[in-house]
């Protein structure tokens, strides 16, 4: 286990990641017959590599960058979005390791939906944090953090280290 002065106590073992994703990967599967994933990147790469084995429906795969700080409320960075497929009036699902405070996931599903023309937009997480602000769309998540701690590992860096952990730790600062 790769251990560092930064990572406190584990919030979520491997163990558990591996039941969340199973979980989010049951409702996606429920509801969806066919969708365009859409990865926020970096974060979301290790979810969405975790995610997407367990779906049971055809998918066709994109990704979108928004640099942001961790908990930052008023993300204004850049959007970029290749647009590598075409998703008009198609199903699209986000997909991040977390919404933390919720503004990027905000930006982008108001980014998508105002000039792409998807026939729904969803985003599936591993967790969400209390706090967060409302995001008009159906979301899945297995978790909900019941404090909003800084979080490393499973796609959340902090210092642009410590994505590549295989869990969810407390930040120590």
């Amino acid at each position: 286990m790769m251990k560092n002065e930064h990572t406190g106590e584990i919030i979520l073992s491997t163990e558990a990641i591996a039941g969340g994703v199973r979980r989010v990967a049951s409702q996606l599967n429920e509801d969806f017959n066919e969708a365009v994933v859409i990865t926020v990147v970096p974060g979301g790469i290790l979810f969405t590599a975790d995610l997407t084995r367990q779906l049971s429906f055809d998918i066709s795969m994109d990704y979108i960058s928004c640099p942001h700080t961790p908990g930052d409320r008023n993300n204004s960075s850049h959007i970029v979005y290749h647009n590598n497929i075409d998703i008009s009036g198609r199903h699209v699902i986000l997909i991040d390791d977390a919404i933390e405070s919720g503004g990027t996931m905000k930006r982008l599903v108001e980014f998508i939906a105002e000039n792409y023309a998807p026939a729904s937009i969803s985003v599936a997480v591993l967790f969400v944090k209390p706090g967060r602000v409302a995001i008009p769309v159906k979301q899945y998540y297995a978790l909900e953090m019941e404090n909003d701690d800084l979080l490393i590992g499973y796609g959340m860096p902090w210092g642009n280290k410590y994505r590549n952990l295989p869990y969810v730790a407390k930040l120590l600062k």
